[in-house]
């Protein structure tokens, strides 16, 4: 997929959900990863002509294990793109798995995590916060929201934490992985493996593996279910469309 065509659906998810105020300096996290990477670059350029303007920063937050994510990339590619990078160094990991030994890791990662990033973006002075969840990432959650705990939910395109006094967007709502994907390729992306040992094998893979299950018995199905949660009117959704 093209810079552009990655733009335009931004820019919609933008708009839809008026996520962008002028003067808002907004925090990317950045995990190296192809989604996060590929939003950077999204909001990077988008911040160039878009009608009210905003500031950047991208920010990661090392957890902390023993095979380390080369940062160096990123920081070239943040230069590039003319956003300040910020590294926030933590212990996460140890935390995770040699103190508390979790043996389902990925929510008190998540959460230390979070804080992490929260905390560093009110540091830089920002008000907004910026995840690379994209449409699989929202069907997935839906997908496990019914079967782990038997409720109707899935992340909204704009959330305030008021513990924090952040709003949290989500601009790349409207973009399938396969699309993130081949950004990433055509763009050459500086992904950095995740280090993580749980990597792999969590709920949120097996969400994946049985959303493509269906998608090869009922062609379309993702799409059809995306379409359900934008008019559902839940956890903040229901004002834009899945054009």
């Amino acid at each position: 997929m093209k810079l552009q065509q990655v733009m335009s659906r931004v820019r919609k998810a933008l708009d839809d959900y008026h996520m962008i105020d002028e003067g808002d300096r907004i925090a990317i996290g950045v995990s190296g990863g192809k989604d996060s990477l590929t939003l950077l670059y999204a909001m990077a350029e988008i911040r160039r002509f878009y009608p009210v303007h905003f500031e950047l920063e991208a920010i990661s937050v090392d957890l902390g294990f023993a095979e380390k994510v080369s940062y160096a990339p990123i920081e070239a590619l943040c230069r590039d793109l003319r956003v300040n990078y910020t590294i926030v160094p933590s212990e996460v990991a140890e935390i995770v798995f040699n103190v508390r030994q979790e043996s389902n890791p990925c929510s008190l990662c998540a959460k230390l995590r979070k804080g992490a990033f929260n905390t560093k973006a009110r540091e830089l002075g920002c008000n907004k916060i910026a995840y690379a969840h994209h449409k699989d990432d929202i069907v997935e959650t839906l997908l496990m929201s019914l079967i782990y705990e038997g409720r109707l939910h899935t992340f909204a395109p704009v959330t305030y934490l008021d513990r924090m006094d952040l709003t949290l967007i989500r601009p790349l709502i409207y973009m399938d992985e396969a699309d993130v994907i081949g950004f990433k390729n055509m763009y050459h992306l500086p992904v950095q493996k995740n280090p993580c040992p749980a990597d792999g094998f969590t709920r949120r893979e097996y969400a994946k593996d049985l959303i493509k299950d269906l998608n090869r018995e009922a062609p379309g199905v993702k799409n059809r279910m995306f379409t359900a949660i934008v008019g559902s009117g839940i956890d903040g959704w229901g004002r834009g469309d899945t054009e």
